[in-house]
């Protein structure tokens, strides 16, 4: 199990950090920075949504809820300002490889159960949100042309970083 989760977490980074090695060499527009953050925010709620029904340790449960409810709102608040930017989302190579990530990351989790589901759920929520934060601050904002864009990259990446501060906590509590 340990070597599975090894292999999709690296498969994950390796897709993601294509973007995030390389932010100076990769420019992007607005519009595929909204597709970015949709699809972050998405993958996120897939995988909350699996915990949120899988988990057994009632702190990751929650922790699973927390991340459907939060995705779910700054979700909403993408969508809302590139309705009012009139942007509209592009999918590009940084999109596709966050949500094919997902795709494997779901795919593996459904696969699990019990104390191995939460541990990897936990683990991959770590990875994952080092990985987003990584792309927001070297990547997505650097990129950004539109002021009020910029403006909601750092206004959300707080967010990100308490949940990698609090995913980190699941997994040093699990790992006892």
């Amino acid at each position: 199990m340990k070597t599975r989760l090894l292999v999709i977490t690296g498969l994950f980074l390796f897709a993601i950090g294509v973007a995030v090695g390389a932010p100076a060499a990769q420019t992007m527009n607005d519009a595929q920075i909204a597709h970015i953050l949709v699809t972050a925010n998405q993958v996120d709620i897939n995988a909350g949504e699996i915990a949120d029904s899988k988990a057994i340790d009632s702190d990751v449960k929650a922790f699973g809820r927390m991340m459907v409810m939060e995705h779910t709102a700054v979700d909403k608040q993408a969508r809302e300002l590139t309705a009012k930017l009139k942007l509209t989302p592009q999918e590009n190579p940084t999109s596709q490889s966050l949500k094919m990530g997902g795709e494997t990351n779901v795919t593996n989790l459904k696969t699990l159960s019990g104390a191995a589901f939460d541990k990897a759920y936990i683990a991959h929520e770590v990875e994952y949100h080092q990985a987003v934060i990584e792309t927001l601050n070297k990547m997505l904002n650097p990129n950004a042309q539109n002021p009020e864009l910029k403006a909601f990259i750092a206004k959300v990446t707080p967010a990100f970083v308490a949940h990698l501060e609090r995913a980190k906590q699941l997994q040093a509590a699990l790992a006892k």
